[in-house]
Formats: C-alpha cells, sequence, structure tokens
C-alpha cells in the first residue's frame, strides 16, 4: 500500500469494528481522543479490546482494563510475563473470533506488535498509532514494525520518512494533544478551580503514573518538594494522581514531604500543568504535555540498574525528555538515575522560579513546538486508516 494515504472523500458507512488496545494513563487519553474522532466519521462504531476510564466513557468494551500494560521494562514484563502472554493470546483468540475491520494498537509496542502481527497473520488489517522510538533507541525494532503494522501513525514529524526508508507505510498526524491544550492556557481558571491562590507560586510535581515510576521517582520527588518548602514557605505543591494510584501515594507523602501542602488531585494533570509556575516531572508524555502548557520543567527518570545498564547501551541520542527531543537541544534540564537527587531537583526547580526572562525564552520555544505538532490529528488518522479498511 502506498506509504502515504489519499483523503477520503466519499461517504464513510456509519458502522466500523474496531478492535484495540491501550495501555497506561497516556494511552488511554490518546485512544480516548482518536475515538472521539473516529465516532464522527463512523457514527456506529464498535470498539473492544483493552481500555481505560476514557475509553470506556465513550463506550468502548474494555475486555480487560489499560492497567494491566501499566509495567516498565523487562524486570517488570517478567514479574508478570504470564499473566501479559495469557491476556495476549486470549485476546487474540477473540479478535479473531470476531474478525474486526482493523486492529488499532496504541502505543504498548512490547505487547501489542506481538498482537498486531498474529492478527495480521490471521487476515485482519492492524494500525500501530504512536511510532516507537527508534530514533532515540533500539533501531532494530523496525523490522518488528514492518512485520506487525500495516500502517504507522505518527505523532512527530521526523518519523514517517524514517519508516518509509523500511518499506513502511506511515502518515504524520500530529500529536492530539496539541488539538486539545489551548495555545494560551488560562491560569487563572486552572487556579480557581484547584482552589489556588492567584500570587502564589506553584509547583505541579508528577512524578509518573506506573507503579514503579510512583515506587522509584516520586520519593524522590516528594522529598525535593520537602527541601522547596523549608527555602520558600510560600510555594504550593500540587500532584495529580493516577487512577489506582492513590493509596500508592499517600504513604510516600507522609514519609518524605511529611507538612508540605500538597495538593493531591484526581487525575486532573491538565489543570495542574496550566496552574503551576513550573514542573517537576516524569520523562514520558506528561513532559510534552508540559511543554504544549508552555511550562518550564525539570525532567527527571529513575529506573532499575539492571533496566539502566540496558537503556544506556542501546541509546541513540542525548535526550530523554520529549521537549529536548524535538527541539534537538537541552531546552529544560533533565536530572535522570543517580543524578536525580532532591536536592539537585529543588535547585534546578529555584532555577526557573528565579529567573523569568529564561521562563519567557522557553514559553516561545514551545509556542513553536505546539504550531509544529498542531494538525488535524482526528480526521488525518480516520482517513489513514479509512484507506487501511478499504485496501
Amino acid at each position: 500500500m502506498s506509504s502515504e494515504p489519499a483523503q477520503t472523500t466519499a461517504t464513510a458507512p456509519e458502522a466500523l469494528r474496531l478492535g484495540m488496545v491501550a495501555g497506561e494513563t497516556s494511552g488511554d487519553l490518546l485512544a480516548s481522543l482518536l475515538l472521539q474522532g473516529l465516532k464522527q466519521r463512523w457514527p456506529a462504531l464498535t470498539a473492544a479490546g483493552i481500555g481505560g476510564p476514557k475509553m470506556v466513557d465513550l463506550g468502548f468494551d474494555a475486555w480487560w482494563p489499560a492497567s494491566k500494560l501499566s509495567l516498565f521494562g523487562y524486570v517488570d514484563v517478567l514479574l508478570n510475563y504470564r499473566e501479559l502472554v495469557g491476556i495476549r493470546n486470549a485476546l487474540g483468540d477473540r479478535l479473531i473470533a470476531q474478525r474486526p475491520d482493523v486492529f488499532v494498537g496504541v502505543d504498548a509496542p512490547d505487547f501489542n506488535f506481538g498482537l498486531e502481527k498474529r492478527l495480521r497473520q490471521n487476515g485482519i488489517r492492524a494500525v500501530h498509532f504512536v511510532c516507537p522510538s527508534i530514533w532515540a533507541w533500539r533501531p532494530e525494532r523496525v523490522k518488528t514494525i514492518a512485520e506487525s503494522a500495516d500502517h504507522v501513525l505518527c505523532l512527530f514529524p521526523f518519523e514517517p520518512e524514517l519508516l518509509r526508508a523500511h518499506g513502511i507505510g506511515a502518515t504524520y498526524v500530529g500529536h492530539p494533544l496539541a488539538q486539545v491544550i489551548p495555545m494560551v492556557p488560562d491560569r487563572a481558571a486552572a487556579r480557581r478551580a484547584l482552589n489556588l491562590p492567584d500570587t502564589a507560586q506553584v509547583v505541579a510535581l508528577l512524578p509518573g503514573s506506573r507503579r514503579s515510576e510512583i515506587k522509584l521517582i516520586a520519593p524522590r520527588v516528594l522529598a525535593a518538594a520537602a527541601i522547596l518548602h523549608r527555602q520558600r514557605a510560600g510555594l504550593r505543591f500540587v500532584l495529580p494522581v493516577a487512577p489506582g494510584m492513590r493509596s500508592l501515594v499517600e504513604p510516600l507523602l507522609l514519609r518524605h514531604a511529611p507538612g508540605v501542602p500538597v495538593d493531591l488531585l484526581e487525575g486532573r494533570s491538565h489543570e495542574a500543568l496550566a496552574a503551576c509556575d513550573v514542573t517537576v516531572v516524569a520523562s514520558g508524555t506528561a513532559t510534552l504535555e508540559a511543554a504544549l502548557y508552555k511550562r518550564p520543567m525539570v525532567v527527571t527518570y529513575v529506573v532499575g540498574w539492571l533496566n539502566a545498564l540496558r537503556m544506556k547501551r542501546l541509546r541513540l541520542q542525548p535526550w530523554v525528555g520529549l521537549p529536548n527531543v524535538l527541539c534537538r537541544e537541552f531546552v529544560v534540564p533533565e536530572l535522570l538515575q543517580e543524578d536525580a537527587t532532591p536536592e539537585a531537583l529543588a535547585r534546578a526547580t529555584i532555577a526557573w522560579l528565579d529567573d523569568e526572562p529564561r521562563r519567557e525564552a522557553v514559553r516561545v520555544r514551545f509556542n513553536e513546538l505546539h504550531e509544529l505538532l498542531r494538525r488535524d490529528t482526528v480526521r488525518l488518522s480516520a482517513d489513514a486508516i479509512a484507506q487501511v479498511v478499504k485496501a
């Protein structure tokens, strides 16, 4: 099939049967945005598979919850390997029996690629939404992509050319968050919604949504908040908590930041980013969200030593945080592994708060990035999926 689907102008059928898998909070968000657009094109669309609460709110039939895939690295996967394989086999059996018109795997490549390959072998077309970071690490994965996906929907503009060089159909669809997040966020409205004073300096703490991230990263981030509170008692902190993770976060808060004014939020990460002056954020989609909200940030990440050795060996570029990757330079600091000490995180946060020209410069840079990623993602994705269905 061609690498760039033609624009589809013919009237589309109302019904489309979709198989879908999305894992984690970020995948649930991306998939829900895609589902909203697909329902506009196919009003009677039905979708089932693995998904999160945002997808379920749109009528998605979640046979398993997205939280089952909230793992990171080989250690986590090995510990849950039998369950994951069992779920993937059972899901594949069910999809092959029901034969959806197309399957869309949203991110979660370690889970989705094996499933997509099996579905294609059984005559079911597969689209993968979110190109794996072959430009950052594991370039050998391109062969797996070619075997697994009929087409790849790419979030970033440089990715389709990389895939086409290997004969993989791909379309740049922009990032759906760039459409959802306003160019000029309403800080005042977000602060009213979160009961935060207009004049306070606010730090958003986003230590990740996976269990492994919370266990490894949250203690350092919360300890940094405690240091910041001692240095500047007027600071306020907000910490969005992913669904089902509050019981994990609350004991860490009591242990590492007792007496610190940290407001735990049920989700509401976008409001937290809109309201804050700076964020300390775990590397991942949340860093891109922070950039789209034009917020200065300190990017951090910590993994187990085995995963760290492996990722260091396979890493292809100096940047980890998506804003730096997309800007091709260190526009925001990255404190990773042993560098991610509470003291270093606190120092980097204070440096942003004390440097207004630097904050303005990064706001301008992130505004340019927002314009680059702002495309009609839903229409472009639907056009590509329509071409795959017709092929």
